[in-house]
């Protein structure tokens, strides 16, 4: 087995923490990202334990701020000569509208626009592995529509549309990445990882849900597998290609939020 060097932000705890555990468990050398220190430290020492393994760094940055997500860009490049898969997990349901600490709302800034710099800054890293893959965490709970004109909750908010909104984000962006990464080696995926009992589940939904080792299997089979070695711009769930709602393949609304992100993000595409 080829060991990957595989990032998994939001890996402190739940579905996150689960996915590094395995991948660890499995001889990756994995790097655990939280926005707490001394947790992330924590998460990190456990998994290295658990899985008997001594390849388990961790890096910290708060992804409210872009300016956190650009540090951790610089500390990745810093440390490591390439990426094998970057695991975009990381995200929050609020029940309230708050803001990031760049003015965007936070359900959006932290589920879509730090994942959208975090991928655009780190891709040349993942551009010099051997296959490398881009994993999205999003939701069966994507939206069916996007209202552009109340994107950050401007007009009304509502926490379960601000999420499904935001995880059908994940899913136009993986679509639009996967176009313009055709010519390359690296490959790009997103998936819904079952109704599984976390904290942000019953944020956002109360009790219930599946156990944590049934959500970690897709993330895993999407940054490890052969079998999807040469496939890109799918939506998973169960390890299967399914489809996403009918939105999510405009070409239009898919051009029009990675510009939009672009401009909010204050970079260029590569």
């Amino acid at each position: 087995m080829q060991t990957k060097t595989i990032l998994v932000t939001g890996s402190t705890d739940g579905i996150g923490k689960q996915t590094a555990l395995e991948l660890a468990e499995t001889g990756h050398h994995v790097i655990v990202h939280g926005r707490n220190a001394e947790r992330t430290k924590q998460a990190a020492e456990f998994i290295r334990a658990k899985a008997a393994n001594g390849n388990v760094d961790f890096v910290v940055a708060d992804f409210s701020s872009l300016e956190n997500v650009k540090k951790l860009s610089d500390e990745i490049h810093s440390k490591y000569e390439k990426l094998d898969v970057l695991l975009n997990n990381a995200g929050v349901f609020m029940n309230e509208r708050k803001l990031s600490r760049d003015g965007f709302e936070m359900t959006f800034a932290i589920n879509h626009l730090a994942h959208f710099l975090l991928t655009e800054l780190l891709m040349d890293l993942i551009g010099k592995a051997p296959q490398g893959r881009i994993v999205n965490v999003a939701s069966m709970a994507h939206a069916n529509e996007l209202d552009f004109e109340n994107l950050q909750g401007e007009k009304f908010y509502d926490g379960y549309t601000a999420y499904s909104c935001s995880k059908l984000c994940n899913i136009l962006f993986t679509y639009r990445l996967a176009e313009d990464i055709a010519d390359s080696e690296v490959t790009v995926n997103c998936l819904h990882p079952g109704v599984i009992s976390t904290k942000l589940l019953h944020a956002g939904w109360g009790s219930g849900g599946s156990r944590l080792q049934e959500g970690s299997t897709t993330s895993v089979y999407l940054a490890t597998s052969p079998d999807v070695k040469t496939i890109s711009g799918k939506y998973f769930s169960n390890s299967r290609q399914t489809k996403s709602s009918a939105i999510s393949y405009n070409r239009d609304v898919q051009k029009r939020l990675w510009e939009l992100s672009e401009v909010m993000s204050g970079v260029k595409s590569y």
